[in-house]
């Protein structure tokens, strides 16, 4: 019987599988029988591969043929075991050495005339295929970028199969034709999926073509203007509250601006997720920006949280890892959407469970709410007229529940802006100015927590900052007092804690004080506590 072996990998996730794919040989009818709990895009590679190895100048062996995946327990799916299954069948039948494909990692998908096209999920699937030792890996040409952003393998990107057989059998390489100049190269859309990136607004490094939103564009609006700062220096959650047109959108589109870059290993999560969801950039393998990710109300639990037919694929949760999570008239999604965010918000990665598989995805974002105080908007304005009644206005405030609102770092009203302050040039400060401040801050918080797995305020846990970072003697005595009256919870009054931290960082202060403290209890509560707390508004 004849044997070979070559190796792909199964994504679950953002997490991949090493799969050892093997291919034998033996008398019989001629028969293409493939195993290993293949899903149906995959039981069609016998079609896709047969047709690509008759079409790149092989024979197609007429024997009993048997390829397996292997190990059988794990579900796999996708076209991207297409280049291993040939290389394994042709090896098998002697075209090509087994020997010179038994170490390699092939990912790839077959067209019908032997053309390699690219697929989603290539960087998490070579960071797999590195933690398990392997060095060599073949990728379609338009991923090779991609998967040379995973230090220590060499990466081998190929347009044909006729290419790789060239390669792999010491022959010459035939010159492939080169794609019509300005034609877009229908092999690209593997690596997107239909509807992607609709609704989401995502957007990621130099990708995103378009205008960068300015803080300096803000007209007025010094306590939110505040509030974004302390969010982005400290990575706080952020919930904006106030009337229609005030600014809250246009606040929290500028909240990306003002994180620092990605570092080269948050890039690889950041990018890892976009892969396997089909929104990378084009032209841009690697995403160094903080991602925004703005979905519509209407989007159901699993597309905020992650779901959908078998496996589950990422939601907004997840493609706003590292980034900001903007969710725009709050209090308009799903009651139970909203709640499943409580979950990555505490603890940074989202478990999905499916009937076919069970699926853990980073979620470490910056979650951003707007909402407006009642459904007409006007409740509380001064000099407009509310025309919902008190039932209205309590069942729409009532659907922000309380347990996500205590993991709500800052809570800052939103007033409408005057007219004095529309026309008038204020001379507000640019997003290069806030984002400078921002880094000292980080990076004042990075050195501190240096020798602990966080380096951000708003990861403390805190029990952490009550037992080795102290504040000042008596800083914390009135939010104490706050939380004996029952207007904070023990999480209130870590999270105020973190976010005091996050204020002296930015002020240059070593410890926090009582007045770093009042301010954080204002962005907070928004009870202005005296003098400090006055001044920590304006």
């Amino acid at each position: 019987m004849a044997f070979a072996r070559t190796c792909s990998v199964a994504l679950v996730g953002v997490e991949g599988v090493v799969v050892e794919v093997q291919a034998g040989l033996e008398p019989g009818i001629a028969a293409f029988t493939l195993v290993g709990l293949p899903d149906k895009s995959l039981q069609e590679s016998r079609d896709r591969v047969r047709s690509a190895v008759v079409n790149s100048g092989a024979e197609w062996p007429q024997k009993k043929l048997t390829v397996g995946l292997s190990p059988a327990s794990v579900p796999k799916g996708g076209s991207g075991f297409d280049l291993a299954v040939a290389c394994a069948v042709l090896a098998a039948a002697e075209r090509i050495d087994p020997r010179q494909i038994a170490g390699l990692m092939m990912i790839g998908e077959l067209g019908l005339d032997g053309r390699v096209r690219p697929v989603r999920g290539v960087l998490p699937a070579v960071l797999a295929a590195a933690d398990a030792g392997y060095r060599q890996v073949v990728v379609a040409e338009q991923t090779a970028a991609e998967a040379s952003l995973v230090p220590d393998v060499s990466v081998l990107g190929v347009r044909s199969l006729r290419q790789l057989i060239a390669v792999l059998s010491d022959e010459p390489v035939p010159e492939e034709a080169p794609d019509e100049e300005g034609r877009p190269d229908p092999a690209l859309a593997g690596l997107s999926v239909a509807g992607a990136g609709i609704g989401t607004g995502v957007l990621c490094g130099v990708g995103a073509a378009r205008h960068v939103p300015d803080m300096a564009e803000v007209a007025g609006q010094h306590l939110a203007r505040k509030a974004l700062e302390v969010a982005a220096a400290g990575g706080h959650h952020l919930y904006l509250k106030g009337p229609p047109g005030a600014g809250k959108t246009m606040l929290a589109e500028r909240l990306p601006g003002l994180l620092p870059p990605l570092t080269p290993q948050e890039a690889l999560e950041v990018t890892a997720v976009h892969s396997v969801a089909g929104v990378l950039p084009p032209g841009k393998p690697l995403v160094d920006t903080a991602p925004y990710c703005a979905p519509h109300h209407s989007a159901t639990m699993a597309a905020l949280v992650g779901g959908g037919v078998g496996l589950p694929r990422p939601g907004a949760v997840s493609l706003a890892h590292r980034g900001v999570l903007f969710l725009d008239e709050a209090a308009e999604f799903s009651g139970r959407a909203l709640d499943a965010l409580r979950q990555p918000l505490e603890a940074g990665r989202v478990v999905v469970a499916r009937s076919a598989g069970m699926m853990q995805m980073p979620a470490r974002f910056l979650l951003a709410l707007a909402a407006n105080p009642c459904p007409c908007g006007r409740h509380s304005q001064l000099g407009e007229e509310c025309t919902c009644s008190p039932t209205a206005i309590r069942r729409y405030q009532a659907r922000l529940s309380g347990p996500l609102l205590d993991r709500v770092d800052l809570r800052v009203r939103v007033e409408a802006v005057t007219r004095a302050e529309l026309t008038g040039q204020d001379g507000a400060e640019s997003t290069e100015t806030v984002a400078a401040r921002v880094r000292e801050a980080r990076e004042r918080a990075a050195a501190r927590y240096r020798a602990t797995p966080w380096s951000t305020n708003g990861e403390m846990p805190g029990h952490e900052l009550r037992t080795r970072w102290h504040p000042l003697p008596g800083a914390l005595a009135e939010a104490e007092r706050d939380m004996e009256r029952g207007m904070l919870t023990a999480r209130g009054l870590d999270r105020v804690l973190r976010v005091a931290w996050t204020v002296a960082d930015l002020a240059g202060h070593d410890r926090p004080d009582a007045e770093d403290v009042a301010q954080a209890l204002y962005l907070r509560t928004g009870v202005v506590r005296g003098v400090p707390a006055a001044a920590g508004a304006s």
